[in-house]
């Protein structure tokens, strides 16, 4: 028999901001000794898996840049089979940035071939009249996730999801989003860990993002109660994860 391979989103599962939860560090390293290949998802798509991953060390979760997949990266992917070489306006930080010219792609204000909206720190009027222009000109449009808001300092902040939806409402397009629940995402995470569906796992915190990903990919799913949705909310779903548990302490691979 195959060993498992596992799918494992980030906040609200191995850690909360910049804190690990509570036997996140022993199972990740029950994934190390059991040789079992394994990728942390995230549909933030600020930051790029280098910096991730010297965050994720600096509080003590040893994850290399390789065993992290951000839908930033799922999405230069997605632009770089799709239209190699193309160009793009891009909206987003140095996770999206980088990623989109490392697949070859040159970002540029004049007449690109898409419009590329992930989550940033600066979003203004101009640079959105920008987008809904050249989106009513001919450029495709693709986001990076659908999170309409996430965590921020302070609290909650904006997502790439809330952005997507004005400039759908001014520009009459809608975006493809590129991130979880798209199981896109899901199927290019896999043949990124060279694993298979029948044999990986998705362990995550969203009914409506992780474990509907896992589900429409064909994967074992685990949802933990450390996140978004809670016990009483999974029954709401007309899907269900194979398995319910309080948290990733509780999962032997």
């Amino acid at each position: 028999m195959l060993k498992k391979s596992y799918l494992i989103d980030m906040d609200g599962v191995l850690l909360h901001g910049l804190i690990p939860i509570p036997g996140a560090v022993e199972f990740l390293a029950r994934l190390v000794r059991g040789k079992h290949k394994f990728l942390v998802l995230t549909n933030n798509s600020m930051y790029t898996p280098g910096d991730l991953s010297h965050r994720l060390k600096s509080v003590g979760l040893e994850i290399s840049d390789g065993q992290i997949f951000t839908s930033g990266l799922a999405t230069a992917m997605f632009l770089q089979k799709q239209q190699p070489r193309g160009t793009a306006f891009v909206i987003g930080e140095s996770g999206l940035t980088t990623l989109v010219h490392n697949v070859g792609y040159v970002i540029t204000e004049i007449d690109p071939d898409y419009v590329v909206l992930g989550e940033t720190n600066t979003y203004n009027y101009d640079i959105i009249k920008k987008a809904v222009r050249m989106i009513r000109s001919g450029a495709r449009f693709i986001a990076t996730n659908p999170d309409p808001n996430g965590p921020g300092e302070g609290g909650i902040v904006p997502g790439a999801g809330a952005m997507a939806a004005l400039i759908e409402r001014a520009s009459g397009m809608a975006p493809l989003f590129v991130g979880k629940p798209n199981p896109l995402m899901i199927r290019m995470a896999l043949n990124y860990l060279d694993a298979h569906s029948e044999e990986a796992v998705m362990i995550g915190d969203r009914m409506d993002t992780d474990i509907l990903a896992g589900v429409s990919s064909g994967l074992e799913t685990i949802l933990v109660l450390t996140g978004v949705t809670k016990v009483e909310d999974v029954t709401r779903f007309p899907y269900r994860p194979n398995l319910v548990v309080d948290s990733i302490a509780d999962i032997i691979p």
